[in-house]
Parts: structure tokens; sequence; C-alpha cells
């Protein structure tokens, strides 16, 4: 009889994950479908390409707004409401399309198209391991961040020597290092999530911010495969 409960209770509770990480997944689907339309739009704008990239006070200025709202989400996300924690993520995938529309002046929609698909599957690969698997995948999170850390300095300081060889070592470190954090982050969102507070505030709030990890991961990945297979107008 007790073992007939606990395996109630067990499938109740991954139920609930299951619930949980649906919401997280469609959240994440909606930022970047938002992010999608809002590039293509601003890239098919002429006025708007030349307001953004022809005035560097003005691009950078989004860049900078985007990482205030990302940092001002993840700080505050206890202290304000679901509804809002929403509103500001939804606004930084609109700003992130902004800048993102890029990559549709430089890059051909055909190499877009396929590395989004290339994106999609290892994203989605990847995910679901990290989903399902037994290993406690939190032993690699600090050797993660210290490479995340290591990419961006070297990143910044490849802007100023523009060296070619840095530049194709950080694009696969970049690839095989967002691989790694997509199934990283899974299982810690996962595991993030209380269960029994299904359909509050707080479960609300955690698969924002669940959402907004994967999309940042997706975007990396994205960007970072499209140094590898765009193909430049």
């Amino acid at each position: 009889m007790k073992q007939s409960i606990s395996f109630t209770q067990e499938a109740a509770i991954a139920a609930e994950q299951q619930r949980f990480m649906t919401k997280v997944y469609g959240w994440m689907s909606f930022a970047l479908i938002i992010t999608g339309l809002v590039a293509m739009w601003t890239a098919s704008t002429p006025q708007l390409i030349k307001l953004i990239f022809s005035n560097q006070f003005v691009f950078i200025g989004i860049i900078v707004l985007e990482f205030i709202l990302v940092a001002r989400l993840v700080s505050v996300i206890k202290r304000i409401s679901a509804q809002m924690a929403t509103m500001l993520f939804i606004l930084y995938a609109f700003l992130n399309g902004i800048t993102l529309s890029a990559i549709f002046i430089v890059f051909t929609e055909a190499s877009i198209a396929t590395t989004f698909y290339v994106t999609a599957g290892t994203f989605g690969i990847m995910s679901l391991y990290g989903y399902f698997t037994k290993s406690d995948l939190s032993r690699f999170g600090n050797l993660l961040f210290m490479a995340l850390i290591g990419l961006i300095l070297a990143s910044v300081v490849n802007m100023f020597l523009n060296n070619e060889m840095l530049y194709w070592i950080t694009t696969y470190v970049g690839v095989l290092l967002f691989v790694g954090l997509t199934a990283y982050d899974t299982q810690k969102i996962k595991k993030m999530n209380i269960i029994g507070n299904e359909g509050t505030e707080e479960d609300k709030k955690e698969a924002i911010i669940g959402a907004l990890t994967l999309y940042l991961d997706f975007i990396n990945l994205f960007l970072y495969l499209l140094r590898i297979f765009g193909k430049r107008k």
C-alpha cells in the first residue's frame, strides 16, 4: 500500500513538473516569436534601420537598456507581480528583436532559416537530455560559469584585436558552452519549480525566469551557429 501511495505521489510530482516546464517552453517560444517578428519588421523598414544603425548612441542605448531590463527582472523578481515580470520579459524580447535585425542585413534569409532549424534541433535535444537525465549536472555549474566569463572577456578583447583565429576559437567555444548550458539550465529550472504552488504568483514568476534563461541560451547558441552557417549577402 505504501508503495502505491509513493508511486502516486511521484506521478503527481512528475505531472506538475511537466506542466510547469510546458509553461516555461511556452513563454520562451512566445518571446522568440516576438523577437523574430520584430527583427524582420525592423530590417524591412529603412527609416528604422537608418535611425538605429547610423547613430551609434541609439544602438548602444538599446543594448544598455536590454542589460538593465534583464538585471532588473532578475534582481526584483521576488518583489514584483507576475504580470510586471511578464511585461519586462516581453519588452526585452521586443528590444532584442530590434538589435537582432542586423542579421537580416548581413546574412541571407536562407542561411538564417537553416541556422534557426539547426539551433532548434540542437537546443531541443540538449534540453530533453537535461530534463530526463538522472545525472546531476549541477557539478558543471561553476565550470560553465567560468567558461562564460572567459568567453565574454575573449570576445571583448577581440573587438579591439580583430584576430581571425580568436574569432573562430570563441565561436566554437561559444557553441559548446551554450549547448552545455541548455542541458544544465533545463535541469536547474526543473528543480527550481516548487511542487504544490501551481497557479500561484510565485509559480508564474518561476516560469518567466525559466523562460528568460532558456531564451538567452537559445539566442546565444543561434548567434554563434550563425557565425558558422551564415552566408553573408
